[in-house]
């Protein structure tokens, strides 16, 4: 009987903040991170898992104690246990009645709690020698409903009402499958919208990213109104009237800033604002949806778990979401998000402006085409050029489209010499950083 031996963490940190990349109006020097954690067995075949979460900088070295406050509850455990009884071991955590005062499921460890559970899922996706987005589509409505924890949200979706969508979308998923393995999911980019860069530069990479087959591209505003018209006019000459531009605030505004701001913006043809408000503030979000339509409104990234996007659904606040791979309680909860989506007819454009967030998501995003909603219309998946050569298995882009995984796993495994390289705060590029740098 194998059993899980350690739970092994690192503060993994990269001075993006040099280059400015990952700028934005609420987050003007961040410095791109992953407290990184892995489990380890005693399988003679060396299997083990694989997980992170993602932060920018200063305040990683506590989500990586987060990750350590969780070994008694993993440590020991029967692997077979674990990874048969996925909806068991993530429930396991999320309900421990001392760590869940600390939440109950929001905030640091929770986030701790959902790369833990990520991690289970790199390993069943290995021993399975599958990647998880595979793992999923191949799995029952049956299957995956047991994954899920209903409590809080089944006044908006029930075990009967997942059950019934899952099984709606079973008949056609070999179809849905190999339509992915040949053509893809269909990205946008970030890359060219940091808002530390040049206007010069702003302009060269958002005419390299039509080059590359992106459809659309994201802008990050909010400093000021008259810097946003002026960058906005420059990525719309540059790309065109057929490509879409989105911008993203990251929670820059109150409600009534926002509402105003915004319709100085809307001759540009927005195709969505993120995060116009706090990404707690439901009503306000729906004030502001109200308020600047047609314009589509969207959160998610920093929406803290499923209860908070229930509220999102039933309000009508939103008209799209961004789901986060490393912000919520693992796969588990962003099947249970995915689900009222699909139940609310809300499109899901995958968040995955950060360190591995891109080779995450990508399986979340996969796994919900082919086993959820059925649907790659008028959906895509969060694309930036950063940090993929630290992964084992970075993405792959073809014509602004992400080549679905093939290889076992969550894509989730970094290179051992780039945690070596970049680990904080003793690595060779920490030693001879500036000071100040990610401190």
């Amino acid at each position: 009987m194998a059993v899980i031996v350690a739970l092994e963490t690192s503060d993994i940190r990269f001075p993006t903040s040099r280059e400015l990349d990952g700028s934005d109006a609420m987050n003007p020097d961040p410095d791109y991170s992953a407290a990184y954690v892995v489990l380890r067995t005693d399988d003679p075949s060396g299997l083990s898992g694989h997980g992170f979460v993602f932060t920018i900088g200063r305040g990683n070295d506590v989500q990586t104690a987060a990750l350590t406050a969780l070994r008694h509850l993993v440590v020991g455990r029967d692997v077979a246990g674990v990874l048969d009884d996925l909806g068991a071991f993530a429930r396991s955590l999320t309900n421990d009645s001392q760590l869940r005062w600390l939440g109950p499921e929001k905030g640091v460890m929770h986030m701790a709690i959902g790369a833990v559970i990520n991690a289970a899922w790199d390993m069943a996706a290995r021993r399975a020698g599958k990647p998880v987005w595979r793992l999923i589509a191949e799995m029952s409505p049956e299957q995956i409903v047991d994954l899920i924890d209903f409590r809080y949200i089944s006044d908006a979706l029930t075990p009967a009402d997942a059950l019934a969508i899952l099984r709606a979308s079973a008949p056609h998923k070999a179809q849905r499958i190999a339509t992915l393995l040949s053509r893809g999911y269909a990205a946008y980019t970030t890359s060219p919208g940091w808002l530390g860069y040049s206007d010069e530069k702003l302009a060269r990479l958002a005419v390299e990213a039509v080059e590359q087959g992106f459809r659309t591209i994201k802008l990050k505003v909010g400093l000021t109104v008259e810097d946003d018209i002026r960058r906005l006019r420059i990525a719309r000459q540059a790309i065109g009237p057929a490509v879409g531009l989105a911008i993203d605030a990251n929670q820059r505004w109150d409600v009534g800033v926002a509402c105003a701001w915004l319709q100085q913006l809307a001759s540009f043809d927005v195709a969505w604002i993120e995060e116009p408000t706090s990404p707690d503030d439901i009503l306000g979000h729906a004030a502001i949806r109200r308020a600047v339509a047609p314009m589509p409104v969207s959160t998610g990234e920093h929406t803290q778990n499923r209860v908070i996007f229930k509220q999102l659904f039933q309000a009508g606040a939103v008209d799209l979401i961004q789901i986060d791979a490393a912000r919520v309680g693992g796969v588990n909860e962003n099947l249970a998000i995915l689900l009222m989506a699909a139940k609310f007819g809300v499109r899901v454009f995958p968040h995955a402006g950060g360190v591995g967030l891109c080779e995450l998501v990508q399986h979340l995003a996969m796994a919900d085409y082919v086993a959820i909603s059925g649907s790659m219309e008028d959906r895509a998946i969060e694309y930036v050029d950063h940090l993929h050569e630290h992964f084992l298995d970075p993405v792959r882009i073809r014509a602004g489209r992400y080549l679905a995984p093939l290889a076992p796993g969550f894509s989730a495994e970094m290179r051992p010499q780039s945690l070596a390289q970049y680990r904080f705060p003793d690595g060779p590029v920490w030693l001879t950083s500036p000071p100040g740098a990610s401190r």
